[in-house]
C-alpha cells in the first residue's frame, strides 16, 4: 500500500510487494482515528452549545449539515478514486503527481491550523452558531456543513490514498474506516462524560505522525513527476540500499505503508522529504503565541463532554 494521498498510479510492483495486511490496517486506522476525532470535536461542540441553549429544535439543522458534508466527501473520494482509474502512462504520473503535491499542501495546513485553532475552536464555533440561530435553518445547516467539510474534504483525500494502492487491496480503505468508527464511538463517550482525552498530547503526537507521511507523500509526488519527466533526476540516486533492505520483508512493508519509504529514493525526493520535515516539525513544535485563551476556549472538551449534565 502506498500511504499517499494521490497514488492514482499503479506501479510496476507485484503483489507481494505490498505491504502485509497488519500494515495497511494500523497505518490507515491511526489516521481515520485522527480524522474522525477532529471532526466529531467539532459536531460535540456544535451539538453541546445546542443542548445548553434549550435549542434542541436546532439539532436536525446540524445533522443535515453534517449529512451533507459526509455526502460531499464520499463524492470526492468515488470521484477521484473511480474517474482516475482508466487513466494510465504519463498522465497518470501526472496526476498522482499533483494530486500528492495538492494533498500536501492540505495536510500541512491543517495540522499548522490545529497547532493553534484548537486553543479557540470552542468559542469559534459557539459565536458562529449563535449567529446561525439568529439568521434561520439555512445559516445552521451552512455552518455545521463547512465546519465538518472542512475536516472532511482531508479525510477524503486520504481515503484515496489507502485505497489506492498498488495491489488493489481494500485493506487501506477498510483500516481506515474502522479508525474512524473507533473516533465516533469515543466522540460519544466524551460527550457523555464516560471518556476524556487530553487533545493537546493527542493532536501533538498525531500531529508529528502526519507531517512524517505527508514528507513521503511529498517524495511520491516528486518521483511522479520525474518519471514524467516534468522535473529532473529520476536517474539520481540518494542510496539504494535494495540490495540487504527488503521490501517485502515485515520491517520493509512498514516503512512503505506508513512512510512511503522507498529503497532506492532519487536525490531531490530524499532533499525534499528532509527539507519538508526540517520546516514543517520545526513550525509545528515551536511554542504558540503567549496568548492565554478564555473562558470555554482553554478545554473545548471539558465542556462539550459534561454538556447532557
Amino acid at each position: 500500500m502506498h500511504i499517499v494521498l494521490g497514488v492514482f498510479v499503479r506501479e510496476s510492483l507485484v503483489a507481494s510487494d505490498a505491504p502485509s495486511v497488519a500494515a495497511q490496517l494500523v497505518g490507515s486506522g491511526l489516521i481515520g482515528v485522527r480524522e474522525g476525532l477532529e471532526t466529531g470535536i467539532v459536531v460535540m461542540i456544535l451539538v453541546a452549545f445546542l443542548v445548553k441553549s434549550q435549542r434542541r429544535e436546532s439539532l436536525k439543522w446540524v445533522a443535515a449539515g453534517v449529512g451533507a458534508a459526509i455526502a460531499m466527501v464520499v463524492a470526492i473520494f468515488v470521484g477521484i478514486r473511480y474517474g482516475t482509474s482508466t487513466v494510465t502512462g504519463v498522465a497518470a504520473e501526472l496526476i498522482a503527481g499533483i494530486a500528492s503535491l495538492a494533498a500536501v499542501v492540505i495536510v500541512t495546513w491543517m495540522v499548522l491550523w490545529m497547532r493553534t485553532a484548537s486553543r479557540s475552536i470552542s468559542g469559534d464555533l459557539k459565536a458562529g452558531m449563535s449567529q446561525a440561530l439568529v439568521v434561520g435553518p439555512t445559516a445552521v445547516v451552512s455552518l455545521a456543513f463547512l465546519a465538518v467539510g472542512r475536516e472532511g474534504v482531508e479525510t477524503a483525500l486520504l481515503m484515496v490514498g489507502y485505497a489506492e494502492n498498488t495491489s488493489g487491496s481494500q485493506w487501506p480503505l477498510t483500516g481506515l474506516l474502522l479508525g474512524i468508527v473507533v473516533a465516533a464511538l469515543l466522540t460519544v463517550a466524551m460527550y457523555f462524560g464516560a471518556v476524556r482525552i487530553n487533545f493537546a498530547i493527542f493532536f501533538k503526537y498525531t500531529g508529528a505522525l502526519l507531517i512524517v507521511v505527508a514528507a513521503g507523500i511529498l517524495a511520491y509526488g516528486i518521483r511522479a513527476l520525474q518519471t514524467a519527466d516534468w522535473l529532473p533526476g529520476l536517474t539520481d540516486r540518494a542510496f539504494d540500499i535494495s540490495s540487504w533492505f527488503s521490501m517485502s520483508s515485515w520491517y520493509g512493508t512498514v516503512a512503505q505503508g506508513i512512510f512511503n519509504f522507498r529503497a532506492d529514493p532519487t536525490v531531490l525526493q530524499v532533499a525534499a522529504w528532509a527539507g519538508y520535515v526540517a520546516v514543517v516539525l520545526g513550525l509545528f513544535v515551536r511554542p504558540v503565541g503567549a496568548g492565554k485563551p478564555t473562558g470555554d476556549d482553554r478545554q473545548p472538551s471539558t465542556d462539550t463532554a459534561a454538556a447532557p449534565h
